[in-house]
């Protein structure tokens, strides 16, 4: 019987010591290709859920467009007639507190008017409306900080806000933070474009404002103050708000919570500008607004007017 000859005299490997060998390989590599497996499916559902994403924001654009239109359709009728046109002269929500805001006392005069402002930030949008019509049903006129949307559907709810004697006052026209709070100049730029914009479709040149996140947002590079000082140099008034209804958050807020928000701390101030959102996802603003207009109706004393020359402006932070 011939004998395997080995290196060194050793024994060759035996038939169990092959397999523990190969099993070590398969707890080795094995892994290492899971992880490369798990690697890439993650890397795709990454890809995907971004994707996925963008897919449901134009989806969601092209809904409110078609919204927008079809309530334009079976709204109320515009009229044309420019010399009839309402003018202004004849704006995420503020880390400052309530406390913070330079507020008036309420006046003990017993018959002092409590002033309440309903102030729409960010339309038009496919709620404006609903909006507009439940306002008109009340006969009470409200504010709206708007911001610019060239679509057809959108001037004529411009011009709807004008005509039924509401105030037109700018938000912005981008509304990016990130590109009109870079400087003096970009912000500038933008407000001037909107205040044209505007100016262009309703005859109406706006002299107010409000800025994105208010007077007190935490995004902008540039100095408030600066901003401003611009903003006195136009004749342009900026408000903010002392009420907030608590509709910026992107989490779902109800009616009843909304109304709370609102008249909870009303009588507080002699004048109350009240915060809320004309945007298409706050559906139970528009639900709230109804009991929220009856409720003030309905305090003593107290009624529900649009912003004018005459009144008195919240400042988060002033220009002193």
């Amino acid at each position: 019987m011939k004998m395997i000859q080995t290196d060194a005299g050793q024994k060759p490997p035996s038939g169990k010591s092959r397999r523990v060998r190969r099993l070590k390989k398969l707890i080795i590599f094995v892994p290492f290709f899971m992880i490369l497996i798990l690697a890439g499916v993650c890397i795709f559902l990454t890809v995907r859920l971004y994707t996925v994403k963008g897919e449901l924001r134009d989806a969601l654009t092209r809904l409110e467009t078609i919204s927008v239109m079809k309530q334009t359709d079976t709204g109320s009728e515009l009229g044309a007639d420019a010399e009839e046109l309402y003018t202004v002269s004849g704006v995420d929500e503020s880390g400052r507190r309530a406390t913070d805001y330079d507020v008036m006392p309420v006046q003990e005069a017993e018959d002092a008017v409590h002033k309440v402002y309903l102030t729409f930030d960010d339309g038009p949008s496919s709620n404006t409306n609903r909006i507009l019509d439940i306002l008109s049903d009340y006969d009470v006129k409200a504010t709206f900080f708007v911001v610019g949307k060239e679509e057809e559907e959108y001037q004529a709810l411009y011009k709807r806000i004008v005509e039924e004697g509401h105030t037109l006052a700018m938000h912005s026209y981008s509304h990016k933070y990130n590109e009109i709070y870079q400087s003096v100049e970009s912000y500038s730029a933008d407000l001037k474009k909107l205040q044209e914009f505007l100016y262009d479709i309703t005859g109406v040149w706006c002299r107010y404002c409000r800025f994105p996140g208010g007077s007190s947002n935490t995004v902008s590079r540039v100095d408030m103050h600066e901003l401003i000082g611009y903003l006195d140099e136009q004749d342009i008034s900026y408000f903010d708000w002392n009420v907030s209804s608590g509709d910026a958050s992107s989490a779902y807020i109800s009616p009843e919570s909304i109304i709370r928000n609102c008249t909870a701390k009303l009588q507080e101030y002699d004048e109350s500008i009240i915060l809320m959102h004309d945007a298409y996802e706050k559906s139970t603003t528009v639900e709230a607004l109804p009991a929220l207009i009856e409720t003030i109706q309905a305090m003593e004393g107290t009624k529900i007017v649009p912003i004018s020359d005459d009144t008195e402006a919240i400042h988060h932070i002033s220009n002193d």
